[in-house]
């Protein structure tokens, strides 16, 4: 049976204007000031010069906030006089004057071709068949980020012949891959590490060092790999210093040579922080990139203008009282983004300072064994935030120390106890195992059960499946591949 009723209910929600204060708080620098020249673009009564307006115009946003049941007048206005075709924009009339003594804010970003393009281009000083060359250039197309073509040659067979209209034979696909494989960086164009590794090899001078190391490639991949020495020895009958010999050959090798070579044609990326921490006379001293606080300002004629037609007294027409909701919309829209900006840049400052107190030993001494525990929670409830904000100033922003410029977020860490019953950051504990496989002896390393045994011995009694845990962290391998002849 159908019934219609009446319901009271609480509920919250999140106006317009909190939602776009929490995506800013979560913007870095760059974003930001993009997201500021957006707002001047789209928002004329919004304009950059310093931020005096409240004393300025305080009176003047209570006189219009105010305003939306009350009748507009109008007494001679004549709206084409604020708002003509004519006017000359404000930006027009500004010159670019720039003394020799200015200081050049910005970075020179050099672009390249890309690594593909570089390698067609080398290909094309090779004397081939056009069936060949041609074929070859299919094959570059198909080479990955790291350098490797990664498809079966049967597979790229039938696709030439799909797609390119090209029959051709096994034969002269393999021809087509050893001239894409003599292009540089050597190793380019290989199908598996193994291949790489020895194509490489092939590019060296000969030596006693890289005939073993070819040998061991060829005969020993897997037992390398594994790095079970003592088989490799006993297959190929080598004494331990020409295994030593040919290890070091093989180490200087490039698992990924297109890698390398990408990364000279990439952008430069460039990370700017949002706060500096310096120490003053053995005190922190904590700032904010004055970047965070662009100085803006509410356009002093879009006021004037809605000043004057408050003032009128007869009732203005239609298009007159548009006019005015326009101008009022952008007037409100102007306070609300500095407004925003000044909210943002009071979060950010108090969300830094109550992590910088917290960690205080460590911005002293920058040494990560004296990170406390901390997490989220912890901030949030000292500042009287929501999580969600900390997290949103945490995820995205850099700060600067003495030490190097690090993301905020990597300073929080989960707590455990040790054996005085004093609660310690993970982050201390990694460090600690850090330096323990840092110090081993490379030809014996510490397995992980040892490794517990130790952490125990200093006062940190966790399980061993932990100490693999936090050394996959730390992405260091396990003790076999850790050995060192």
């Amino acid at each position: 049976m159908l019934r219609q009723q009446l319901q009271q209910k609480l509920s919250q929600k999140l106006s317009p204007q909190q939602i776009q204060l929490m995506k800013m708080i979560q913007l870095p620098l760059q974003a930001l000031e993009q997201r500021v020249k957006q707002e001047l673009e789209d928002n004329p009564a919004l304009e950059e010069g310093s931020l005096d307006f409240e004393s300025e115009s305080s009176t003047e946003f209570d006189d219009y906030e105010d305003r939306e049941s009350s009748t507009i007048e109008a007494e001679d206005i004549n709206v084409d006089e604020y708002l003509s075709d004519d006017e000359i924009p404000s930006y027009r009339l500004h010159a670019n004057n720039h003394s020799a003594d200015d200081e050049e804010t910005r970075v020179p970003v050099t672009a390249g071709a890309s690594f593909t393009q570089g390698l067609l281009d080398q290909l094309s000083m090779v004397s081939l068949e056009p069936e060949i060359e041609e074929i070859a250039e299919y094959l570059i197309g198909t080479i990955d980020d790291d350098g490797y073509i990664r498809r079966e040659l049967m597979a790229i067979l039938d696709d030439l012949a799909f797609t390119r209209n090209l029959f051709t034979t096994y034969d002269k696909l393999e021809e087509s891959l050893e001239a894409v494989q003599t292009l540089d960086p050597p190793g380019i164009g290989a199908r598996d590490l193994q291949e790489s590794l020895l194509l490489q090899l092939k590019r060296k001078r000969p030596s006693p060092g890289v005939t073993a190391a070819k040998e061991i490639l060829n005969r020993c991949f897997d037992e390398f790999t594994k790095k079970h020495y003592e088989r490799i020895e006993k297959k190929l009958d080598i004494s331990e210093d020409q295994l030593k010999d040919a290890v070091e050959e093989i180490i200087k090798l490039n698992p990924k040579p297109g890698a390398s070579a990408a990364q000279n044609v990439r952008g430069a990326e460039q990370v700017i922080p949002d706060f500096t921490i310096r120490i003053v006379e053995g005190e922190l001293e904590l700032t904010l990139n004055s970047r965070n606080a662009p100085e803006l300002n509410v356009s002093r004629s879009y006021n004037e203008m809605l000043q004057h037609f408050q003032k009128t007294k007869e009732r203005a027409n239609k298009e007159q009282k548009e006019a005015v909701l326009f101008v009022k919309q952008k007037l409100d829209s102007a306070k609300w983004f500095i407004d925003a900006i000044k909210q943002r840049q009071h979060t950010l400052y108090i969300t830094m300072q109550s992590i910088m107190n917290r960690q205080r030993d460590y911005f002293l001494s920058g040494d990560e064994r004296q990170l406390q525990p901390m997490i989220l929670k912890d901030i949030a409830d000292e500042i009287q935030m929501d999580i969600s904000t900390v997290s949103r100033v945490a995820s995205s922003k850099y700060v600067q120390t003495p030490y190097g410029t690090f993301l905020i977020k990597n300073f929080f860490s989960e707590s455990m106890t040790n054996e005085e019953g004093e609660e310690v950051s993970t982050r201390k504990i990694k460090k600690i195992l850090e330096d323990l496989i840092s110090e081993e002896d490379k030809r014996k390393p510490i397995t992980d059960e040892k490794l517990a045994g130790a952490l125990k011995e200093k006062g940190f009694p966790i399980a061993r499946r932990t100490v693999a845990k936090y050394r996959e962290q730390l992405n260091i391998p396990v003790a076999r591949l850790r050995k060192q002849l």
